[in-house]
């Protein structure tokens, strides 16, 4: 479990860019159905314009996996999968791959260790960069999460093109950006809690020589990097996800969407969904920085090879 060597010339801003992408792609494929079991919880229980009683009930992780194989089929696991890995081609890639190259930019000059105020402020830019772009994918591959209980005939979209284009005609371009603002904030914190605690966690077991820069540490990193931003994003994880899947006119905003959701549930649903949330971030983390530093190092080990 070492992997591959650090490069004696580290990769650029484009290997970076596309080896998050590609670790995103990679994480996503392994975790996919813990997201989507997680959307299931998300969404229990909320009420629903017209209304409606779901005679499916999801109890835990596991419960959630086993009644969407027993009553949907296997392939529901991975249902809105195409939406995702558009969005991590797109999303992963920004919100990644250029940290770096943002965080130098608010580093002042002569400066050899990065503070934590610029690690900050890169997170939060590259998130929110990559909402904006991203922001369409992440609608359609929330809706196709949900509505997967639905039978056929009453589903909304017959393909991830049909979402995009069905959307785009029923409500609008704006319905394609549905929840960006909260969106937005959800990323800037997983952002931040993701990427500043791994760059953070990194930098002190290397600084403190407890481990060597490989695959070890990677994991050690990416594992605390995924609990701190489970904890800090699942409230807003969970407006998001409603606000998303919503049907036309049922909230007026994420704010609406948050009364709601406090009225009905309380401050606890907020946090529902949390046990597969953090299976799934924190596996996701795991998969994808690991992934990632071994992608750019194969990228730029085999950059002389392709000169």
């Amino acid at each position: 479990m070492v992997g591959l060597k650090p490069p004696e010339v580290p990769p650029t801003a484009a290997m970076k860019f596309v080896s998050a992408g590609m670790a995103g792609c990679i994480a996503d494929l392994c975790t996919f159905p813990l997201d989507t079991a997680k959307v299931r919880l998300q969404i229990q229980g909320e009420v629903t314009i017209p209304r409606t009683i779901s005679s499916v009930e999801y109890r835990g992780v596991l419960g959630t996996l086993s009644t969407m194989v027993r009553t949907e089929g296997a392939r529901s696991l991975y249902s809105g999968l195409v939406a995702g890995l558009q969005r991590q081609m797109s999303f992963a890639s920004i919100r990644i791959g250029l940290y770096d190259s943002v965080k130098q930019l608010y580093t002042p000059k002569g400066t050899e260790n990065t503070g934590l105020a610029a690690r900050l402020l890169a997170g939060c830019t590259t998130g929110a960069v990559a909402v904006a772009c991203a922001q369409p994918t992440d609608v359609v591959k929330v809706r196709f999460q949900a509505s997967g209980a639905l039978p056929d005939s009453a589903r909304r979209y017959s393909g991830t093109v049909d979402a995009y284009r069905t959307i785009a005609r029923e409500e609008g371009i704006r319905g394609l950006w549905k929840g960006t603002l909260p969106n937005i904030a959800r990323n800037a914190i997983i952002n931040c809690g993701e990427l500043v605690t791994y760059d953070l966690v990194k930098d002190a077991l290397l600084r403190a020589q407890l481990m060597t820069d490989n695959v070890p540490c990677h994991f050690v990193a990416a594992f605390g990097a995924g609990f701190c931003a489970t904890v800090v994003a699942s409230p807003v994880d969970v407006v998001k996800t409603r606000y998303m899947n919503a049907g036309p006119g049922q909230y007026r905003n994420a704010l609406s969407c948050l009364l709601a959701l406090l009225m009905q549930d309380g401050p606890a649903g907020l946090y529902k969904g949390f046990v597969p949330s953090f299976l799934r971030l924190g596996s996701w983390n795991v998969v994808m920085f690991v992934s990632y530093e071994q992608l750019q190092r194969a990228a730029a080990l085999a950059r002389p090879a392709l000169a």
